[in-house]
């Protein structure tokens, strides 16, 4: 957990689903318009989904490879 692979596994797993997380909030279904979106929902769902990733991320420490942030092994 304390490696610096962790935390970049980390980062990357948070960026992703913080992305994911504003393309569920905002929806696609009627095509996007960068114009029209109100950003400052669009930050709340990314940072409402990195956080939650994060949270994942430290909760799965524990188990699994101590280099990742995935909670099973590579094994």
């Amino acid at each position: 957990m304390w490696s610096k692979k962790y935390w970049l596994d980390v980062a990357e797993r948070a960026i992703k689903t913080g992305a994911q997380a504003v393309l569920l909030g905002l929806g696609l279904g009627e095509g996007f318009n960068a114009f029209n979106v109100d950003w400052m929902i669009a930050l709340g769902f990314a940072l409402g989904g990195a956080f939650l990733s994060f949270l994942t991320s430290l909760i799965s420490a524990p188990f699994g490879d101590p280099d990742s942030a995935s909670l099973l092994s590579d094994k």
